[in-house]
């Protein structure tokens, strides 16, 4: 069986330069692959299509970055976290989330308020755009 195979980097990067959310969905089982991969992760299926996501999760997880684990071009974003993200869509994965202080962390975690909404915004480093997360206004 022969797959044609497209450029997943390049749509994905085309995708945030117009402000969209890409992943890739199984025709078969329905899951939703992201960051987008051709083969389904779930049911094994070789083909899967490209699907706009709508950027809303739920933050399950928080670790405060370490200074080997800190990125100096986040930098301008202020504080940030990383954390295990959850998509509407299905879709678990680790993200940097913006926002998240040593205190904002401790209230979190003392109140039991995980998972936390989040949702995905566009963030330009350097000659490219990326994903990060942020949280949900209370």
């Amino acid at each position: 069986m022969a797959i044609k195979l497209e450029k997943v980097v390049e749509k994905f990067y085309q995708g945030l330069e117009e402000g969209k959310f890409l992943g890739r969905k199984c025709p078969v089982c329905g899951a939703v692959e992201f960051p987008p991969v051709y083969a389904c992760n779930t049911c094994g299926n070789l083909e899967t299509e490209w699907v706009e996501l709508s950027g809303k999760g739920k933050m399950k997880s928080i670790v405060m970055p370490a200074a080997l684990s800190t990125k100096p071009e986040y930098a301008q974003m202020g504080a940030f976290a990383y954390g295990e993200v959850e998509l509407e869509e299905g879709a678990c994965f680790n993200a940097v989330v913006k926002g998240i202080t040593k205190k904002k962390r401790r209230e979190i975690m003392e109140n039991n308020k995980l998972p936390v909404p989040v949702h995905a915004e566009t963030f330009q480093r350097d000659g490219y755009k990326t994903i990060v997360f942020a949280l949900d206004e209370e």
